[in-house]
């Protein structure tokens, strides 16, 4: 049996017992005391509908901000006193609830709109086909359930586990800085620096000087001693990102430091050793720079001891969904107050899209179409995509198929007729309308009458 979630949100002071055990007798209630319980409470658990209660303006931003980041979650307010009177109360009403109340409630009407909430989470989570409230990502923030990120997330535990040096291969935008930081994160150098290096856009006359320091007097301007980067990561990681773009006499200097795990500051004399595990990555195949003679043998296999190759978007589309809504609740206080999610038409130009720029662009375009959306749902045009170059599913094709999935997974888990009809939020005649419609036998599946 599912149990029906159901968050609530109320200061202390406010006697919400009658009011629960006669409204939502049929829901499994939390509790939160403001919105920084609720948050914690929701970031733990996400659930599909909200109730808040509003007593005045009086500490309406953080409720804002709350209602925004957890637009998926379907909000109800009930108005205490003169709120409904007070402009801040009524725009919050106005841009985040799907219904509101006003004290003394009416414990009949707040049910049924407890229940239509409900069922409008279950028709939402069919017609989209992935739960929309899902848990935090994992702490290594490769969000996704496709086989390839898991496997990823398999080797990313074996790699962090040795001490060896790391190269990570993938094409621009994939997340290789995300990897590189779940490796040193999940290492027992994880209370050490993690130092990033973009090698790349270090000017060739400052390489030496940013990686490896400098002494006092080495160059023209260099009043006193100053540590290097690799230097400044003792005892943790250094990322050197883009290492296909060191210069040649860069790379032997490296190879020498991997070799020896000693620096030589630029201008001294002295050998300096440096304890720190060196991740490298590139978004071009080493191997194949190393043929074409810009990239040092040698340095290539002291750098090849443990790969990742991370996965182009392309190839896990079906993260996508769950990477655009990981993005777009990551910018709630960005977006518009009014825009609250994608519509299937975005969802399905997203799939459909090729991902050049792979999860960078993803999330640019995503993040750009939560602040310039017109509507309350984004659109493929707002995310800068072509909604007619992909395969779409017509507005009354899609709602037949979130109808049939909807009944379908209610009758399949053994629920009967009064059930699902009561987690949908309609009536025992509307549901043997809808089985007649989509020619669904109830004998055929498992179920109690």
């Amino acid at each position: 049996m599912i149990i029906k979630q159901l968050l609530y949100v109320a200061a202390a002071n406010v006697d919400a017992e009658a009011l629960l055990r006669d409204a939502a007798a049929d829901f499994s209630v939390r509790r939160a005391r403001d919105p920084l319980h609720a948050r914690e409470l929701l970031r733990a658990c996400p659930v599909p509908v909200g109730l808040v209660v509003l007593t005045g303006p009086a500490g309406i931003d953080p409720l804002d901000r709350l209602l925004r980041e957890h637009c998926w979650t379907r909000w109800i307010a009930v108005c205490a006193g003169a709120a409904l009177h007070e402009p801040a109360c009524r725009k919050l009403i106005a841009d985040h609830c799907i219904d509101f109340h006003t004290m003394p409630v009416d414990a009949a009407r707040l049910r049924q709109t407890l229940g239509h909430a409900h069922g409008m989470g279950k028709l939402s989570a069919a017609f989209h086909q992935t739960p929309p409230f899902e848990p935090e990502p994992a702490a290594s923030r490769l969000t996704g359930n496709s086989e390839a990120i898991a496997r990823l997330r398999r080797q990313l535990l074996k790699v962090a586990a040795a001490d060896a040096p790391v190269l990570i291969w993938g094409e621009s935008g994939t997340g290789k800085e995300l990897a590189a930081r779940a490796v040193h994160d999940g290492s027992a150098r994880d209370k050490g620096p993690f130092v990033p290096i973009n090698c790349g856009a270090i000017p060739a006359s400052l390489v030496q000087s940013e990686l490896f320091g400098h002494e006092r007097g080495a160059f023209t301007g260099a009043g006193k001693a100053r540590a290097g980067l690799i230097e400044s990561a003792a005892g943790g990681s250094v990322f050197l990102d883009e290492i296909g773009d060191l210069p040649l006499d860069m790379q032997a200097n490296l190879l020498r430091f991997l070799q020896e795990k000693t620096i030589y500051r630029l201008g001294g004399t002295r050998p300096l050793p440096v304890d720190v595990r060196v991740i490298a990555a590139s978004h071009v195949r080493l191997d194949e720079a190393v043929a074409r003679g810009t990239f040092r043998e040698d340095l290539y296999y002291r750098l090849n001891v443990l790969t990742l190759e991370m996965p182009a978007l392309r190839e896990r589309r079906d993260d996508v969904p769950v990477l655009a809504e990981t993005f777009f609740r990551d910018h709630a206080r960005e977006r518009s107050a009014h825009v609250r999610g994608f519509s299937s038409g975005a969802l399905e130009a997203m799939r459909a899209h090729h991902w050049p720029g792979n999860v960078r662009e993803l999330h640019n375009r995503v993040r750009r179409a939560a602040v310039m959306a017109e509507g309350r749902l984004i659109m493929p045009h707002d995310l800068g995509l072509d909604a007619a170059a992909m395969p779409t599913l017509a507005l009354h094709g899609a709602r037949v198929q979130a109808e049939r999935r909807a009944i379908e997974a209610g009758l399949g888990a053994g629920k009967s007729i009064t059930h699902v009809a009561r987690e949908l939020g309609v009536s025992r005649m509307t549901v043997y309308r809808l089985m007649a419609k989509h020619s669904i036998n109830p004998r055929a599946r498992k179920r109690d009458s």
